[in-house]
């Protein structure tokens, strides 16, 4: 099965789905890791042109850990648009990956590029079939719409605060280390974060959210998943059934 992982910045697939898309890697499955933007807007310090290199080479390790192909779509930061242009690049995304599943940022978040890349790749993953809708790059349209997955917010709240209890989670406790170690392939995030977002340890809080996800499981450390089911998207438990005994149903 071809994966692809698309979210907003590098480092979001890592602290959100880095354990599960290391298991389905481990299992032989074809994983692919894009990000809408290279975090240019990441530093204090660093020029947009200077950290974006640094983050998308940061982006790339993490995802060579589990065998992973990475590429950025090139957006901005703070810059992703609900358009036209923006709907056909990342329609040109998928025809290039021809993913099965799509796992992608959830609807309601805390960053706007979150919530527009969310709504971006849904409504690409309808058009990526449509052999009328063209997109950049010539690829074939795909065979057919993807089974399409949101990843727990940050925090794993909405924006009032309140849980937003995921419809699964991943027990993620065999690949920690993994996930941990891809997520600290990010260096330059370090000093940003802390500078910003005003969190001191970057992995320590990745820690305090897998355990947070996976104590609504009785796990250790999970991450959690929600399946769009709107019409005409797949509701098959696609995702599901490639983790078997490591997925837990809330």
């Amino acid at each position: 099965m071809r994966i692809l992982h698309i979210h907003a910045h590098p480092d979001d697939a890592e602290i959100f789905a880095g354990g599960t898309l290391a298991l389905l890697a481990k299992a032989g499955h074809e994983v692919t890791i894009v990000t809408m933007t290279p975090g240019d807007c990441g530093s204090h310090h660093h020029s947009p042109e200077d950290i974006a290199a640094i983050r998308r080479q940061e982006a790339a390790n993490a995802a060579a850990m589990i065998g992973a192909a990475y590429f950025c779509a090139e957006f901005r930061d703070l810059s992703i648009y609900e358009d036209d242009s923006s709907r056909r690049r990342i329609t040109a995304v998928l025809r290039r990956v021809q993913p099965d599943i799509v796992i992608t940022a959830p609807p309601a978040d805390y960053h706007c590029d979150h919530e527009t890349t969310s709504r971006l790749v849904r409504d690409a993953c309808f058009a990526a079939p449509c052999n009328n809708y063209d997109a950049p790059g010539g690829y074939e349209p795909m065979k057919a719409i993807p089974h399409l997955y949101f990843d727990d917010p940050a925090e794993g709240t909405d924006r009032e605060g309140h849980p937003a209890v995921p419809q699964f989670v991943v027990d993620v406790s065999s690949v920690y280390e993994t996930k941990r170690a891809m997520f600290a392939a990010h260096d330059s995030q370090r000093q940003w974060l802390k500078e910003h977002h005003g969190m001191d340890d970057y992995l320590e809080t990745m820690d305090e959210w897998a355990a947070k996800v996976g104590a609504y499981a009785g796990l250790k450390q999970g991450e959690g998943f929600r399946q769009y089911k709107m019409h005409p998207y797949p509701v098959s438990p696609l995702l599901e059934s490639l983790l078997g005994d490591l997925v837990k149903k809330i």
